[in-house]
């Protein structure tokens, strides 16, 4: 998800469903702010998709549906909802509607891209917005520069357990799905910003 895109000014609710209604950009409400759902990036884009699409091979056999960034998704605790860049759903859809929008009401697993501008809002507020629902049991953060993916895991206690995986090489398990799933495949044909090694430059 993006930064805010349509200033500082505070919506309503209604406001903010109308503008969404007649609007073929996506948006999200938080705090009586309008933010826009637009990636930004072809990155961004590019991983959404190779993250949809392989999670939904994985699923073929299975009972489950693979949303993309366009499903509202009911947030009791934030409302009326928000939109995950890519979520998951097993066995019978629970919907419910809001003003002319279908929110779902029970994904079990939600995954968002990460950008530098709303990365403490997609790791906080909205993680917590997304804890409230009872079905909800494993989160995925996907960085965008460096293939590096941090999961949390819903515990019986309700604690969420943090696991980070790095590299190309390495692989995501996915409990709350029962497949695992390969940085190699998120990542596909990205390519990703050549850091600068200054160090390296000054022997030369």
């Amino acid at each position: 998800m993006t930064a805010p895109a349509t200033g500082r000014r505070k919506y309503t609710v209604e406001e903010y469903v109308e503008l969404l209604l007649n609007s073929e950009e996506r948006f999200e409400y938080f705090d009586g702010e309008v933010l826009s759902m637009a990636s930004g990036t072809l990155i961004h884009s590019e991983i959404e998709s190779n993250l949809g699409r392989h999670i939904g091979n994985l699923l073929a056999e299975r009972p489950c549906r693979v949303m993309s960034g366009s499903a509202a998704i009911k947030t009791v605790k934030a409302l009326p909802f928000r939109m995950a860049d890519v979520s998951v759903v097993c066995g019978e859809k629970q919907t419910e509607e809001y003003r002319g929008i279908q929110m779902l009401l029970n994904p079990v697993f939600i995954c968002e891209i990460l950008s530098p501008k709303t990365e403490r809002y997609d790791r906080d507020d909205k993680f917590i917005a997304y804890q409230a629902i009872e079905s909800f049991q494993e989160y995925l953060l996907v960085e965008q520069d460096r293939p590096h993916v941090i999961r949390y895991r819903r515990q019986p206690d309700n604690r969420w357990v943090r696991n980070d995986v790095i590299g190309l090489e390495n692989s995501v398990e996915l409990e709350s799905l029962g497949i695992t799933v390969a940085l190699s495949e998120i990542y596909r044909m990205i390519e990703f910003p050549v850091a600068e090694n200054s160090d390296d430059e000054a022997l030369s």
